[in-house]
C-alpha cells in the first residue's frame, strides 16, 4: 500500500464517520421532537414507505464508494 492510498482511505473513513454522526444526530433530534410533543413513537407501513427511498440510495452510494476502488 502506498502512502497516497493510505491518505485517500483515511479521508474516506473520516467522511463516513462524520456522516454516521450526522445521521445519528438527526434521528435523535426527530425522536426528541416527537417526545417533547408527548407523541408516542411508532413506525407503520407509511413510515417505511417514506424511509426506504431515503435510506436505500445512501447505502448504495456508500457501498459503491467503499467497493468501487478496491
Amino acid at each position: 500500500m502506498t502512502n497516497d492510498n493510505y491518505m485517500e482511505d483515511s479521508q474516506f473513513v473520516i467522511f463516513i464517520v462524520f456522516g454516521c454522526i450526522w445521521v445519528l444526530m438527526g434521528i435523535v433530534g426527530v425522536i426528541a421532537l416527537l417526545k417533547s410533543d408527548g407523541q408516542e413513537i411508532r413506525f407503520g407501513k407509511w413510515g417505511l414507505l417514506v424511509a426506504l427511498p431515503i435510506v436505500i440510495p445512501i447505502i448504495i452510494a456508500l457501498a459503491f464508494g467503499a467497493f468501487y476502488y478496491h
